[in-house]
């Protein structure tokens, strides 16, 4: 039977304590979690200030140095050496991962060497976790995950807190930008309002026909003439441009 909050809480504090008894001794820490076979305990104890000692027993005793979300732990705890936490990254799922890159307080070599992990191993990861790292992945992530093939991904993206406006419109203008994104962001109510990216959706030549002209009336006439004269651009473009600063110019004369 699960134990209740209460007493989970309760066998946290007491291994808590033991570990803090045990101090710096490497032979201590070891038999506490030899005594200890609850992985959700000693996860749980990891998150708080432990002994060097005990973090260094958990990365090389067996079970718990064969235990991804438990290595995890070590790396995200406050007191893990830069060394120790460099040297466990590589064995983490893709979410700890996410969840290292995405935390401030770490050494930057660390967030980047979870940053390269996810990189690399993007192309093997399936559709709904790459969806779900879409909604949390850093910005060195989000560029990778606004070129995903898959619409849902873009989607998830395009909802990342991190996303800057300046970023999206960056990968807006790339020559080799996916249909998904264009589509995905003319779309999308939380960029809607946003002039940058209307005008870059609107300079975009992949953009859909009606998605570029129902921004076209929206553009101030700096802009409607770069996009009447910018010759990558669909004649039915470039003419409703003209003919909208045209008429804006006859209104204010």
């Amino acid at each position: 039977m699960p134990l209740s909050d209460d007493r989970v809480a309760a066998a946290v504090d007491a291994l808590f304590a033991r570990a803090l008894a045990a101090g710096e001794s490497p032979a201590r820490a070891r038999a506490l979690l030899a005594d200890c076979g609850d992985e959700t305990l000693v996860a749980a104890v990891l998150r708080r200030a432990v002994p060097l000692a005990f973090l260094d027993a958990v990365a090389s005793v067996s079970p718990w140095s064969e235990r991804p979300r438990v290595l995890a732990r070590v790396v995200l705890n406050p007191r893990a050496p830069r060394a120790l936490a460099q040297r466990l990254v590589g064995a983490l799922y893709w979410r700890d991962l996410a969840e290292v890159a995405a935390t401030p307080r770490l050494a930057a070599s660390v967030r980047a060497r979870a940053e390269s992990l996810l990189r690399d191993g993007l192309a093997d990861m399936r559709l709904g976790e790459r969806i779900t790292l879409a909604r949390l992945a850093t910005l060195a992530l989000l560029p990778l995950l606004l070129a995903d093939a898959e619409p849902r991904v873009v989607e998830a993206a395009l909802l990342n807190a991190r996303l800057r406006e300046e970023d999206l419109v960056a990968a807006l203008r790339r020559e080799d930008v996916r249909p998904p994104l264009v589509s995905a962001t003319a779309e999308c109510p939380r960029w809607q309002p946003s002039y940058a990216v209307k005008l870059a959706l609107v300079l975009q030549p992949k953009t859909p026909l009606p998605f570029a002209l129902q921004r076209i009336s929206s553009l101030v006439p700096r802009d409607l003439a770069r996009v009447a004269a910018d010759g990558t651009l669909r004649p039915l473009v470039r003419a409703a441009a003209q003919e909208v600063l045209q008429s804006s110019t006859a209104q204010r004369d």
